[in-house]
This record gives structure tokens, C-alpha cells and sequence, in this order.
């Protein structure tokens, strides 16, 4: 089974943002991006939007799957 990886903590501390911060900025708590960044929960596509959106930057510089053997 395949897994998701993500760069978000990376990304949001390169542009000095708080977990709270991004929350606030993606509509969600900052349980659930201290989820996403110990990479116990997959985004919503929708979220997932959002994020890049915040970032600035394609699904692909966020996002990658982690082929598992």
C-alpha cells in the first residue's frame, strides 16, 4: 500500500508561518495541521488546494506518494 508525504511543515516554516497561522489561512484547527505534518492524516483534495495555494506552489512540490514494500 502506498502512503503520502508531505513537505508541509518544510513549507510553512520556510515562509515563517505558525501552525496556528496556517490553520487559520487553510480554515482548519492546528490539531489537524500538527496531523498532517506527523503525517497522520491525508488532506481532502480540497484542503490539499488550499494548501498549495497558501504555499504558493504545485500539488506535486507538497505532496508525493511513498511506494511501501
Amino acid at each position: 500500500m502506498d502512503t503520502i508525504r508531505n513537505r508541509v511543515r518544510e513549507l510553512r516554516e520556510d515562509r515563517g508561518l505558525s501552525q496556528s497561522e496556517l490553520a487559520r489561512l487553510t480554515g482548519v484547527t492546528r490539531q489537524t495541521i500538527i496531523s498532517l505534518e506527523k503525517g497522520s492524516y491525508v488532506p481532502s483534495l480540497l484542503f490539499a488546494l488550499n494548501l498549495c495555494e497558501v504555499f504558493d506552489a504545485a500539488v506535486e512540490d507538497v505532496f508525493s506518494k511513498e511506494e511501501q514494500s
